[in-house]
C-alpha cells in the first residue's frame, strides 16, 4: 500500500485520468474529490461488499430454484 500525506486542496494523480483532491479535513473526517472517466465504477467499499454479498445470493438462489426446477421435472416423467 502506498501512504500519502496530501493537504487540503492538494491531489494525487492515478493513471493519467483518476485525480483524487482533498477538499477538507474536519477531526477524522476526509472529504474527497474524485474525478475519473464515467465508464469508471467509483464506489465506497462497504457498498461494494454488500453489492458484491448481493450478487453471490443472487447466484446461490438461482442455483437453487434450478435444481429445483429439475426436480418439478423428474416427477412428472
Amino acid at each position: 500500500m502506498l501512504v500519502l500525506t496530501r493537504k487540503k486542496g492538494e491531489s494525487i494523480v492515478i493513471s493519467d485520468d483518476i485525480v483524487l483532491t482533498v477538499l477538507s479535513v474536519d477531526g477524522e473526517n476526509v472529504k474527497l474529490g474524485i474525478a475519473a472517466p464515467r465508464d469508471i465504477d467509483i464506489y465506497r467499499k462497504e457498498v461494494l461488499e454488500a453489492i458484491e454479498q448481493n450478487n453471490q445470493n443472487a447466484a446461490m438462489n438461482l442455483e437453487a430454484l434450478q435444481k429445483t426446477i429439475k426436480g418439478l421435472g423428474r416427477l412428472s416423467e
